[in-house]
């Protein structure tokens, strides 16, 4: 059974601690899913988001197979449902897809650290940041919140052309000798 939106109030911090927000209406985010589960205890809740997975929110859309979040809750210990008061991570797994703003990354796995402002990517990820027209690819992805930075373990750029640095092919090289010039042998 597909469960329609779950609107989660406080997830829109997902939104914050992907990556690097443009200038739009903050908007609820809703998460879509087949399956779901939510657990929590004294200081944790852990919500498990499965089938079909897509997060929209503010400038964002996540599509997986699996998302898991865990946030730190606060408050009352014996409610239900406790008041959450910062998220500890979200690890997003299976054909993972991030679009936000001119950024789209796609990888195997997604893991979000918002208190650390980075999302590592892996399982052959691949970002591509359609304001300059680069592309990064590698075994590991590490893209820095608000930074605009990324860092990567052997990885690949693929960009638009470089001009030509105006290197004459016909002039014979700076360090060549001219032929008329060359050294007689006693």
């Amino acid at each position: 059974m597909k469960f329609s939106r779950l609107i989660l109030l406080l997830l829109p911090l997902l939104a914050a601690g992907l990556l690097r927000a443009q200038n739009t209406e903050p908007q609820n985010t809703v998460i879509d899913c087949e399956q779901f589960d939510w657990r929590s205890s004294d200081k944790e809740t852990t919500s498990v988001f499965t089938g079909k997975v897509v997060v929209t929110g503010t400038n964002l859309k996540l599509t997986c197979d699996r998302l898991e979040i865990v946030a730190n809750r606060k408050g009352d210990p014996a409610a239900t449902i406790g008041k959450l008061e910062s998220f500890k991570s979200f690890v997003a797994t299976g054909n993972v897809r991030i679009i936000q703003g001119d950024r789209e990354a796609a990888c195997g796995r997604a893991e979000v650290l918002p208190g650390d402002n980075k999302i590592v990517l892996t399982g052959q990820p691949v970002v591509v940041d359609h304001s300059v027209n680069w592309t990064w690819t590698g075994d590991e992805l590490e893209m820095l919140s608000g930074e605009r930075q990324i860092r990567g373990k052997n990885a690949r750029f693929t960009g638009p052309p470089i001009k030509d640095l105006g290197i004459d092919k016909v002039k014979p090289a700076a360090l060549a000798t001219p032929a008329s010039e060359t050294p007689k042998q006693p």
